[in-house]
């Protein structure tokens, strides 16, 4: 059966303990995490998991000034620099896969030369330590396809579908047909459909197509696992275990979906 997994701390409030209890107890397989605050907390969390019987999937690299990559600036150096601690976290705890921006806001820099080298060096420095890049889905279409025209799947590089992002940041836009042949990973959660309105909410509470989303998965032949990345701010009138117990209601019917159980 396909593999289902939330992000650990999707629970607003839970220790990571009792996340990992709660989270393994209603047969989520598979976990992610961004960088931690030290790489000893990281590798806690990892041997956490594994008592657990959950597999650290992917680390989510850091994307806060994710632009600086793309410009002749010392914060560049500073981005690439942060995204290869992701790669060795992700060696760290056995982690495969790390999920990485090109892009972020509205106003994001053009693709350039130095932006190109950074991200080569990005994926050089993954492949030697034998960990494997995916690329998600933000809002510049240009950056995206510059990245699966340069670096094949013999690189180690591959899509991060954000079905939530695909959304509120692209209306209108489907990457599947585009890249859909090169999906390793998923981030499944819902919202308004309102620009810019990146709720993660629990799929089917917001305006997400489902039935599509997972004709999308079939036709890609994918048959990796179905990871929610969702929140629990929305939903205060229930008890992190409550949202946790909705959130794997949702995963379980659409992993149905595509299925077909």
């Amino acid at each position: 059966m396909r593999s289902i997994g939330i992000n650990l701390f999707a629970a607003k409030g839970l220790p990571a303990e009792v996340c990992a209890k709660t989270i393994a107890s209603l047969g989520f397989t598979t976990t992610f995490t961004g960088i931690l605050e030290s790489a000893e907390r990281q590798a806690r969390i990892a041997d956490l998991l594994v008592q657990n019987g959950i597999k650290y999937e992917t680390i989510h690299a850091p994307f806060g000034h994710i632009n600086d990559i793309w410009l002749d600036c010392e914060g560049g150096e500073v981005m690439l620099n942060e995204l290869k601690t992701c790669v060795d976290r992700c060696k760290l705890v056995g982690a495969p896969i790390a999920v990485v921006h090109l892009s972020a806001g509205e106003e994001a820099p053009t693709v350039t030369d130095i932006g190109r080298a950074r991200f080569g060096a990005l994926v050089e420095y993954a492949y030697k330590n034998g960990i494997i890049i995916a690329f998600e889905n933000q809002r510049k279409l240009a950056n995206i396809s510059w990245a699966f025209e340069t670096f094949s799947p013999e690189d180690s590089v591959g899509f991060c579908w954000d079905c939530g992002h695909e959304s509120c940041f692209t209306p209108g836009r489907e990457y599947m047909p585009l890249f859909g042949h090169r999906l390793i990973c998923t981030h499944i959660h819902d919202n308004s459909g309102e620009f810019n309105a990146d709720q993660h909410k629990l799929p089917f509470d917001g305006q997400i197509n489902y039935t599509r989303w997972a004709e999308h998965l079939r036709h890609a032949g994918y048959e990796g696992s179905l990871m929610l990345e969702v929140k629990s701010k929305f939903y205060g009138g229930i008890t992190p275990e409550q949202f946790l117990e909705r959130a794997a209601d949702a995963v379980k019917k659409l992993r149905a979906m595509v299925d077909g159980e």
